[in-house]
């Protein structure tokens, strides 16, 4: 389960506001901030919603047990299928 402080790091890796990831996510912002301030138990709807659409953008989440929690930015999943495609146009193999 990732965490508030992951949520934080990945909306700033991503220069994210918590409107913008509320809307991608489709959670209310109230919501978003609660969460972030880990005042309140989360649904596990809200944080599975909120925790997909920062890895359609392209974060990683870290697991504590590796090294410790964290985040990183890694290549978005519409940039890996365009660069699928675009591979498997020119005749390569897809990832």
């Amino acid at each position: 389960m990732i965490t508030p402080r992951q949520i934080r790091a990945a909306r700033a890796l991503l220069n994210w506001s918590q409107q913008e990831l509320a809307d991608k996510a489709i959670v209310s912002l109230n919501a978003l901030a609660r969460l972030e301030r880990g005042t309140v138990d989360p649904r596990m709807s809200t944080l599975a919603a909120v925790e997909k659409a920062l890895a359609r953008a392209g974060v990683e989440f870290i697991p504590a047990a590796d090294k410790g929690e964290g985040v990183r930015l890694a290549v978005p999943e519409s940039e890996r299928s365009r660069k699928a495609r675009s591979r498997t146009q020119r005749g390569g193999r897809p990832s």
